[in-house]
């Protein structure tokens, strides 16, 4: 299959985006070597990149990207980091009585 610029063209205005917008075109599907290796085919330098044979072309719009952080709206519910190990333990003794179920062995 032989892809054209005009093709990507029109299938950005299929997608209803503005030739204005920010486009960006990336390659997933490929890896980075994170450790130093002597170069060769089996232990590349670090920092080398492996295209996949599955990898594919992904085309993003960064401009219509919405980005919105999700809202606490129960002020007693409370992100597990930020709860103290006192009421981490409370509430797993309050769920397993509720259940019937123990952790315990006898």
């Amino acid at each position: 299959m032989k892809f054209t610029q005009e093709d990507l063209w029109e299938t950005i205005q299929t997608l209803g985006w503005d030739t204005n917008d920010d486009i960006h075109i990336e390659i997933a599907g490929t890896s980075v070597y994170a450790i130093d290796g002597a170069g060769t085919k089996w232990a590349p330098k670090k920092g080398t990149r492996k295209y996949n044979k599955d990898a594919f072309i992904v085309i993003k719009n960064r401009s219509r990207e919405t980005f919105a952080p999700s809202i606490n709206d129960d002020p007693e519910r409370l992100a597990h980091h930020l709860k103290s190990k006192l009421e981490t333990v409370r509430e797993s003794v309050d769920s397993e009585e509720s259940t019937g179920q123990s952790s315990a062995t006898s």
